[in-house]
């Protein structure tokens, strides 16, 4: 019955979240948008230390539930081990074999190291819930809305309106083709080695390793109805059990309860270590000093990195041929008005692309740069940031996008207009046109003559700059092509207007 219902949930939450990335239109994140801030490392980032503490202890109380019911990664590796049994019709293929030890905590110290160095591409990297978001955004999500663009064919055929196509383009090929690169890896890992990935790379299941050692929860091995068949031991996809020794690694068990219906004789339960202790079960023998140890170095970085970026969270038309517009180089990246700056979005940030999903505009992809790779940054040739929308901080798990209002927004300053005399029309092909200045939201725009001697010379646009907020309405709407006549050059540091 255990093993049952954490499937069911285990289930439910993969699919809630995996909508969560689907969803293009945004509406599901009013519902669904709490499964995204009590992932582990994002709730970390975000020092929301109610979800830390529940999930500290629930891992105390009941072992790795969190890697086994909520982590989608985990559960989708599970997904696929599953099927990899189906395929080769062999239900006993595991076998116990010693931990990496030097792998995980080798592992552990550098994604903490990054983590305070602040290298968010090497921390995203490793991120287990924002490697799921970035495999399903850029590899599902694709056939999703291709698959809703046929439906929105036929229901135009039928003059409905019920579907609506959306554009499907890859925001940005790194990013792409390190999501492609993680799926193949922990699919092959998952496939011939179960959980493999968590046990030895996952920085996530490291720390709660070290806290499940301690759970007051476990699979336990009663000696006395074991006959040593290893039925367990070959069902264990976390490679933990050691059926000669009656032993369990505590520190890679996921709580997937598969050993519990496979045991043939009542020998392996899930229950509590007192009572276990009082039924005279064999025990784990106790590495105390290792293991606390472990856990101090380990979840004591983690959670200390954390509180340390807290405290610097708190410190600190048709006038030309139609083309596709081409990516100005700008000197600095514009981020979402809630990050409240460059440096704040690259130290919280995990990549883990929900921001982008939802984003309605187009604006925001995934940065090619090597230091900021995977973060979110924004871009002005498919859309703009409308003043209204404040969508990407609603999403954020990390707190890397603040929650701001559609007031607040209005007001803040994440770059300015530039104007690039070459490029615009009325100086190349000496005809009027106005359109930054007419779509500016904020006003910063007005049109002034090319020759302020001569009133009748043709108009070109004036940008002040203490009023520009970078929305990029300027940007996006300008006709001149492959180049706009006017970008968004970004600011380190927000501004409030």
């Amino acid at each position: 019955m255990l093993r049952k219902i954490r499937i069911t949930l285990a289930l439910v939450c993969l699919v809630l979240i995996t909508l969560l990335f689907l969803d293009f239109t945004g509406t599901l994140h009013a519902w669904l948008g709490w499964l995204a801030k009590i992932q582990f490392l994002p709730a970390v980032l975000a020092m929301n230390a109610g979800v830390v503490a529940g999930l500290i202890l629930l891992t105390l109380l009941f072992g790795r539930i969190y890697c086994s019911v909520i982590c989608p990664l985990g559960v989708f590796q599970d997904v696929v081990s599953h099927i990899s049994d189906m395929r080769k019709k062999k239900k006993y293929r595991f076998a116990y074999s010693p931990a990496l030890s030097w792998l995980r905590y080798g592992l552990l110290a550098v994604f903490v190291i990054a983590l305070v160095a602040g290298v968010g591409s090497f921390v995203a990297l490793l991120a287990p819930y924002s490697s799921y978001g970035r495999i399903v955004q850029n590899l599902f999500a694709p056939v999703w809305q291709w698959g809703n663009n046929l439906l929105a064919y036929f229901a135009e055929r039928a003059e409905s309106y019920t579907f609506y196509r959306t554009e499907v383009w890859i925001r940005s090929l790194p990013t792409f083709i390190v999501a492609a690169v993680t799926f193949a890896i922990v699919t092959v890992l998952a496939w011939r080695g179960g959980r493999t990935y968590c046990n030895t790379v996952c920085p996530v299941g490291t720390v709660l390793g070290f806290l499940s050692r301690y759970s007051r929860f476990r699979i336990t091995i009663d000696t006395r109805k074991c006959n040593t068949c290893h039925l367990c031991e070959k069902q264990c996809k976390a490679s933990c059990i050691d059926a000669s020794g009656h032993r369990i690694d505590y520190s890679r068990c996921v709580a997937c309860m598969d050993c519990l219906e496979t045991c043939t004789h009542g020998a392996i339960r899930y229950i509590s270590v007192s009572k276990a202790k009082n039924e005279k079960s064999v025990r784990e023998k106790p590495s105390v000093d290792k293991g606390r140890r472990g856990f101090l170095t380990g979840a004591g970085l983690l959670l200390g990195t954390a509180a340390l970026k807290a405290q610097e969270k708190t410190v600190d038309g048709g006038l030309a041929v139609i083309l596709d517009k081409k990516v100005p180089e700008r000197k600095t990246p514009i981020v979402p008005p809630g990050a409240g700056s460059l440096q704040h979005l690259r130290q919280h940030c995990t990549g883990c692309q929900l921001c982008v999903s939802v984003c309605p505009n187009g604006v925001l992809r995934p940065s090619s740069d090597l230091g900021s790779l995977m973060q979110p940054e924004s871009s002005y040739e498919r859309g703009y940031c409308r003043p209204e929308c404040v969508k990407c901080g609603e999403v954020c798990p990390a707190g890397a996008i603040g929650k701001i209002s559609e007031a607040e927004k209005s007001s803040i300053q994440i770059g300015h207009a530039v104007w690039v005399k070459e490029n615009c029309l009325p100086v190349t092909e000496g005809v009027s046109c106005g359109n930054c200045a007419r779509h500016c939201p904020s006003g910063a725009i007005t049109m002034v003559p090319m020759d302020a001697e001569d009133p009748a010379s043709p108009l070109i646009p004036a940008v002040n700059e203490s009023r520009c907020i970078g929305c990029g309405a300027c940007e996006n709407l300008c006709p001149s092509r492959p180049f706009s006549a006017i970008y968004v050059e970004g600011h380190l540091v927000h501004q409030t207007l």
